[in-house]
């Protein structure tokens, strides 16, 4: 049986048998993640974790995109006064916090990329167990190029896949990936035909949903606790990191440049 439920005018839930597909659909801004939609977005994450009736989760955005990363023009995160220093702290927390809840997501969960896919976007799939990509998609990581370190606890999960001289070249190059070169780094697991990337990701949560509940749970536990280890000790201060280099006048002129 099909359900589907609208969480919020951007992000919403349909079932199918044991598989949750949450999709991202700003119909704006090429669905950017502006502080509104990380908050749901962590929400709906956290409402899977006693949800029993579930074995898979898949995360998706557009036919055009999945999502152009952090929202620019987000007045909620760019117009906070600079001298409240705890505000923007908080306000740069929610996509670390958004992050986290989908790494943390007891089902197996697999990202279903259409279209462009940038910073934010990147962080936020690195954080789902496999991504299936379009062979059309474009990738970038380009917060070096706006006047920010690479944040949202993502260096250490990228150095795991990549490797550190590539996690460095990836972020200060902030170059454009296709699909197939993003396939050869490890950052995506399968390509597939334009469009038929949400088919090819629930072709897998089938095959998945097969195994016990209690196994791929268990397994995925296992797996990502000895992979992530570090990864909170070597990423706790990124937050502080990005405050303090977005305060700087040089990083404010090359964001208004970057999103003009």
């Amino acid at each position: 049986m099909n359900q589907a439920v609208s969480l919020e005018h951007a992000v919403s839930v349909e079932r199918i048998g044991a598989t949750a597909i949450v999709r991202l659909d700003r119909g704006k801004n090429k669905n950017a993640l502006s502080q509104a939609v990380m908050t749901e977005l962590t929400r709906v994450a956290e409402s899977f974790h006693e949800d029993r009736s579930i074995n898979s989760v898949i995360l998706t955005g557009t036919r055009t995109e999945f999502s152009a990363g952090v929202d620019l023009k987000d007045p909620a995160r760019w117009n906070i006064d600079p001298a409240d220093i705890e505000a923007i702290r908080i306000a740069s927390s929610r996509g670390a916090a958004m992050c986290r809840a989908w790494e943390n997501i007891p089902q197996l969960t697999i990202a279903a990329i259409e279209g462009i896919n940038v910073g934010g976007g990147i962080a936020l799939t690195l954080c789902c167990d496999w991504r299936v990509q379009s062979e059309t998609s474009i990738m970038m990581l380009p917060e070096a190029q706006i006047g920010l370190p690479l944040s949202w606890q993502t260096v250490p999960r990228l150095v795991n896949i990549v490797g550190a001289s590539k996690a460095k070249q990836l972020i200060l190059l902030g170059e454009k990936l296709s699909s197939h070169e993003a396939l050869e780094l490890g950052l995506i697991d399968f390509v597939v035909p334009a469009g038929t990337a949400l088919d090819k990701a629930l072709q897998l949560a089938e095959k998945v949903n097969k195994n016990p509940r209690l196994v791929t749970t268990l397994t995925k536990h296992s797996v990502n606790n000895y992979a992530n280890a570090l990864n909170h000790l070597a990423s706790y201060m990124d937050v502080d990191q990005s405050v303090l280099c977005g305060l700087s006048e040089s990083a404010v002129q090359t964001r208004e440049k970057f999103s003009a």
